[in-house]
Order: structure tokens, then C-alpha cells, then sequence
């Protein structure tokens, strides 16, 4: 037991009277802070209240919990990113010719990235951002018919209610408070209002039409008609304009796999910066030289052209008047040339 510690009476006592002294309460005028007044604009608005749901995921017309609608949200974002995109009927093709299929087509991507490069320096390379999938249909309809006719942008803004307004009545649900998916703010691919806006368009797109049976989707992340052509020539090969490569300089794409599956594809047409194209179109995009450069000159030169042949127009007129008036010039005065010398 260890031995007790012995304190003088005077310590404890003058311990004693130091607790209580400090336990009194003490005011101190000099040190109180003086808030600000409030300014108008506090007094007459209020901050929205804390949303309840995260903001990655806000309310929505269907359980965003469901693979359904996640696809169509995946979808809807494919549609919005790619400007360029290959609609493919595939009939039950199987994992191996999927596998070679896509590799195939992702050498001969490769090559026209080298010789972009080669050509220029600062040629961007786009055959990591080709991809090949297959879609849900149905899905794949409904993410087109959001993505062509509703416009967030277009919606009209709700009026938002706050609490300190007086025109807000005390029985008002305030916004973003709950997760409500009939609120008009919400906006989203899978919004109510999106719902609403396209639900009587089923039939009107020009793409609706291809939009039946197993269905696979080339999509590129930006417009390039090399790439195109070369994405032609492998899954949909088509002499002169897209051949087919050679065993010679691709053995690969020769392989019993490879040629099993690319006959089970079939091209039905594409989607180019918003417009559809059939398959001539889709080989007629494929044949620019130059992509959209060399398109905008070929434009450019017939439209000078077509300047030039105004400005021909124009100046023959004047240059036939011209001529008719000198000649006439020239006949009288060789009239009175032989006038004057036949009376002399």
C-alpha cells in the first residue's frame, strides 16, 4: 500500500478559495463583439435548402438502381460524344469472332494513326477511341429519342420557392429537399420531363427504321474519313473504293474466325453529326479525301468556279456589244472614206 501524501490545512484552504472565486461569473463589457447588421438581401432571400440526394445521382422518372437505366444513360452519353457512328446487324457471332474481329480493326486503325503521323507531325490519333459494342435495342431507341428532341436548355425554369419569401405559402414543399422524381428541375437523361417530352415520338426518327434485331455500334470520337475507310474495308470490304487487305499484307485478317464472324455482320447505315446516312452514303463520306478539309475545299473551288463562270458571263456581253460597235465604227468610216474621194 503505497504511503498517504500529508497537505498542510493552509494549502488546502487557499486551494479551496481559488475554485470558488473562479467559478463566478465575470462580465467584461470591453471585450463583447458586435455583429453586423444583416444586409437586404438576407433579410428578403434565403439560401435553397440542402439537397437529400447525391448530386451524381438525382432523382429520376426510373430506380436508377436498374441495369435499364444505367444502359440508357450510358447510351445517351454516346449519342452526345460521338459524331460519327456505324449501325451493324450482327447474327449470334461468337466470342472468338468478336475477339478477332476487333483486332483486326484495330490494326488497321493503327496503320492510318502511323501514317497520319508520318504525313503530319500533329495529326491526332484516334484508334484507341474507336470501339466496338454491342446494344440493347429497345434502350438504344429511347437514349436516341432524348438525345434528338429534348433540349434541357429549352425547358422552362420553375419558379423556386424560398422560405423567407413572403409570396411562399406555408404549406409549400420546398425543391431539392426531397427526392421527388416529378420535379420540374430535374432535367436529366432520365428526368421526368424528358420522359414527357419524347414520349409521343416514338416513330419520327430516320433512324427508327434500323432499329430492330441484334444490333453492334462503331462509334469514333471524332469525324476522320481515313479511319472510316479503313473501318469499311475491314467489316464491311467493298472493291474499288474499300478493298479488303490482302493475305499478303494482313494474314491475320484471312483467319477462319475472322471470316466466319464478318459474315454474320451486316452494314445497315450511320449516324454522321446528327444526320443518317444509308450504306451509299455512309462509302460516299468514306471517299472524301482529306475528310472535312478536303470537303470544304472541293466547296470552296466550285464555288470559284462557279464565280468565274458568272464573271465570263457578265464580261461577253459587254465585249459582244463592243465588238459590234467597232465594226460599225469601222464600215462608216471606210463609207465616207470612198465619199470623199469619189468627189474629188
Amino acid at each position: 500500500m503505497p504511503p498517504r501524501l500529508h497537505v498542510c490545512a493552509r494549502c488546502l484552504r487557499a486551494s479551496r478559495q481559488s475554485l470558488r472565486t473562479s467559478s463566478n461569473p465575470r462580465s467584461y463589457a470591453s471585450l463583447q463583439a458586435i455583429a453586423p447588421a444583416p444586409s437586404i438581401e438576407q433579410m428578403t432571400t434565403s439560401i435553397p435548402p440542402i439537397a437529400r440526394y447525391p448530386s451524381t445521382q438525382p432523382p429520376s422518372h426510373r430506380p436508377p438502381e436498374f441495369r435499364k437505366s444505367q444502359l440508357h444513360r450510358q447510351y445517351t452519353s454516346l449519342l452526345r460524344s460521338t459524331p460519327l457512328m456505324l449501325l451493324f446487324q450482327h447474327n449470334n457471332l461468337k466470342a472468338v469472332e468478336w475477339m478477332g474481329i476487333r483486332r483486326e480493326l484495330a490494326f488497321a486503325l493503327r496503320k492510318v494513326d502511323e501514317s497520319r503521323n508520318t504525313a503530319a507531325s500533329s495529326a491526332e490519333e484516334l484508334a484507341d477511341g474507336v470501339k466496338v459494342q454491342i446494344i440493347q435495342t429497345g434502350i438504344f431507341a429511347a437514349a436516341l429519342r432524348v438525345v434528338e428532341y429534348y433540349d434541357p436548355n429549352l425547358q422552362p425554369k420553375p419558379r423556386t420557392a424560398y422560405p423567407s419569401d413572403p409570396a411562399t405559402q406555408t404549406s409549400t414543399v420546398l425543391a431539392n429537399t426531397l427526392p421527388d422524381p416529378n420535379d420540374p428541375s430535374h432535367r436529366h437523361a432520365l428526368s421526368r420531363a424528358a420522359h414527357d417530352a419524347v414520349l409521343h415520338k416514338r416513330l419520327s426518327h430516320a433512324l427508327t427504321p434500323l432499329l430492330s434485331g441484334p444490333l453492334a455500334v462503331v462509334s469514333f470520337p471524332a469525324v476522320s474519313t481515313e479511319h472510316l475507310k479503313a473501318t469499311l474495308s475491314i467489316l464491311a470490304p467493298k472493291a474499288p473504293n474499300f478493298p479488303a487487305p490482302t493475305r499478303r499484307a494482313n494474314p491475320g485478317y484471312h483467319d477462319l474466325a475472322v471470316q466466319t464472324g464478318l459474315q454474320k455482320l451486316l452494314l445497315l447505315g450511320a449516324r454522321v453529326e446528327g444526320k443518317v446516312f444509308d450504306t451509299d452514303g455512309v462509302r460516299w463520306v468514306g471517299t472524301i479525301e482529306g475528310g472535312l478539309d478536303g470537303l470544304r475545299g472541293q466547296l470552296a473551288a466550285l464555288l470559284q468556279s462557279f464565280g468565274a463562270g458568272i464573271t465570263t458571263t457578265l464580261e461577253s456581253a459587254g465585249k459582244s456589244l463592243y465588238i459590234t460597235m467597232e465594226s460599225r465604227r469601222t464600215m462608216l468610216e471606210d463609207k465616207e472614206k470612198e465619199g470623199k474621194s469619189g468627189s474629188e
